[in-house]
């Protein structure tokens, strides 16, 4: 498979089978994409043939169609020889005050529930007090900047020995990870997730079953948090087109309460 790695690379390569390895990626025949893209699937073969430059209208149009990330769409653009459209902006540049801001009203208007912002891998960017609470106890090693979502969830030390349900919460984990490496080609993530995987399950991953099951609407994270069972669902968002790729990498998710139990208590948790 065909592999962005870095600028120079991706000229060295041509801007063709980079388009080839992500249209195959996302299972699409040259026709498909043709139509979906107002063009020919004889101009699409000659693209990734080399036989045909594209413009660099065609390299974002095509970029667009096949839903590649937008830190994807700048190699892709540079590897047909254009430069970057899309700038990467640190967080904390002045340029994304309003960006920081709103995320900051986002997630501490959520309180009592927890929720979180991470980047592309998974480093928590901001948190609220419902989400540093769930923190509780675990050893400063883990907690020291930048904190992994995954990584502290997952960790033998981390919250992975107080959740009930760790054998089906941490399928769920490594399976999102395995589509976003799919999706951003990331060698640091695959890392991370090589990292993760690798940690072992502990025993109270397989705690007895309820007397009485609970019928939840998605798969919840039960935790035990200060003598108490917890559920929580989890949903994700992210900004809708972004054009910086610091933005199109961030993620807020919010820990919604599965359970009556759960919600009542949050009322009191923080107040």
């Amino acid at each position: 498979m065909t592999t962005v790695t870095s600028g120079t690379a991706s000229r060295t390569e041509g801007v063709g089978p980079l388009l080839r390895a992500w249209r195959q990626q996302r299972r699409v025949s040259q026709l498909e994409l043709a139509l979906r893209a107002d063009s020919s699937a004889r101009h699409i073969s000659f693209i990734e043939t080399g036989r045909s430059r594209p413009s660099e209208e065609m390299v974002l149009r095509l970029a667009e169609h096949l839903e590649v990330p937008v830190r994807e769409r700048n190699a892709l653009l540079l590897a047909a020889g254009y430069a970057p459209r899309y700038p990467e902006t640190p967080l904390e540049d002045p340029a994304l005050e309003v960006v920081r801001a709103g995320i900051e009203r986002l997630i501490g208007g959520f309180e009592p529930y927890p929720a979180l912002v991470v980047d592309a891998m998974y480093d928590v960017v901001a948190a609220n007090r419902g989400v540093l609470a769930l923190f509780d106890g675990v050893p400063e090693a883990l907690l020291t900047p930048p904190l992994n979502a995954v990584r502290l969830t997952l960790h033998p030390r981390g919250l992975a020995p107080r959740i009930r349900n760790l054998r089906e919460w941490r399928g769920h984990l490594l399976e999102q990870m395995r589509r976003n490496i799919a999706l951003r080609r990331s060698e640091r993530l695959r890392a991370l997730y090589d990292e993760v995987a690798a940690y072992p399950v502990p025993d109270t991953a397989c705690p007895e079953e309820p007397a009485e099951p609970v019928a939840y609407f998605a798969l919840p994270m039960v935790i035990e948090h200060r003598g108490r069972t917890l559920s929580f669902v989890s949903s994700i968002s992210t900004f809708n087109t972004p054009m910086d790729v610091t933005v199109a990498e961030l993620a807020v998710e919010t820990l919604l309460p599965a359970d009556p139990a759960t919600a009542e208590y949050l009322q009191t948790w923080l107040s």
